[in-house]
């Protein structure tokens, strides 16, 4: 069932039901103006439909959220994980003051799914009233096998795929009308074997507050070291002018038959050199793919290291 359900998601379309995560929605005339303020990319530049990752920071510069942001044009949504909505919501909330700004939290109102793999592009043409978007992160609203939806391009795995907002119900209808086109309803081991293997961190998981931005290696996706002021941009700022971090996250192949679990000790020689987040069985691999922090100097693709489920290499991050 896994190979079906991973392959699903790589190769075909797999549908994953995403209605436990997070979502908020900020709205007012200075929504952009407010996060552009609270996070570490570029919000303000973002043109209606168009979207950007970004870390959400406290004044230390540690990482307390991490979520998509997609421009409605009229509205941001912020996209995350479970149980993270609560705590984003307090921690903008604390910042907001004179702003116009109002603070949504949609986790329980709206539906959401990822429809993944290969062939995700083509099977939802078929199912909406035009073409879903191509670029990362870019939005269109849609309505797909009748029902209203927020479509938004994202590569959470390999080759990506899409989210689906459904703010006026109709999961399951969505999900009849997309598993009788040929999708694959798949289950949360084959997402996490097929994000772990495209290098996608999950918060809570593979960053914690005890991490700083550049150690989750997605500076290109999710940091603008262009932008103005910004809670915690002097950590960064400072790490930049550095040149690096004692540590990152990479992607890491195991020989070992099992997935180690979470905080599995890497070893290079007789040194510690970093930890085990996340790990799941490829099938694509036939191997152990794994997520984990590894020291500087030991983190470069090719470099060997060992554990007590058995040697692993280390990959590029993504």
């Amino acid at each position: 069932m896994l190979d079906q359900e991973y392959f699903a998601l790589t190769q075909a379309a797999g549908v994953v039901d995403f209605s436990g995560r997070g979502r908020l929605e900020a709205t007012g005339d200075d929504h952009k103006s407010f996060l552009h303020k609270l996070s570490t990319n570029d919000v303000q530049g973002l043109a209606a439909q168009a979207g950007c990752e970004a870390f959400f920071l406290d004044a230390r510069g540690h990482v307390l959220g991490h979520a998509f942001l997609i421009s409605t044009g009229q509205s941001l949504v912020m996209e995350t994980v479970h149980g993270a909505n609560e705590t984003l919501l307090k921690h903008l909330d604390r910042y907001l003051i004179r702003e116009k700004v109002e603070l949504h939290d949609r986790t329980n109102e709206w539906a959401e799914l990822l429809v993944a793999g290969a062939q995700s592009h083509e099977l939802l043409t078929r199912l909406a009233n035009g073409e879903p978007p191509g670029a990362r992160l870019n939005s269109a609203e849609m309505v797909v096998a009748g029902q209203p939806a927020l479509v938004t391009r994202v590569e959470m795995t390999r080759p990506g795929g899409y989210l689906l907002f459904l703010r006026d119900g109709g999961r399951r209808e969505v999900i009849d009308a997309l598993c009788a086109q040929g999708a694959v309803l798949c289950a949360e081991e084959a997402f996490t074997a097929a994000r772990v293997e495209a290098g996608f961190p999950i918060y809570g998981q593979d960053i914690t507050d005890s991490n700083l931005p550049q150690e989750v290696a997605r500076d290109d996706l999710a940091v603008s070291f262009r932008k103005g002021c910004y809670l915690g941009q002097e950590t960064v700022a400072r790490i930049d002018a550095l040149g690096h971090v004692n540590k990152t996250l990479v992607r890491l192949r195991f020989d070992a038959g099992e997935p180690p679990p979470p905080g599995t000790e890497l070893m290079a020689g007789e040194v510690d050199v970093g930890r085990v987040t996340s790990a799941a069985f490829s099938p694509l691999e036939k191997a152990v793919v794994a997520l984990g922090y590894v020291r500087r100097g030991s983190n470069e693709p090719g470099i060997k290291l060992a554990s007590a489920c058995g040697p692993a290499i280390v990959l590029a991050a993504r």
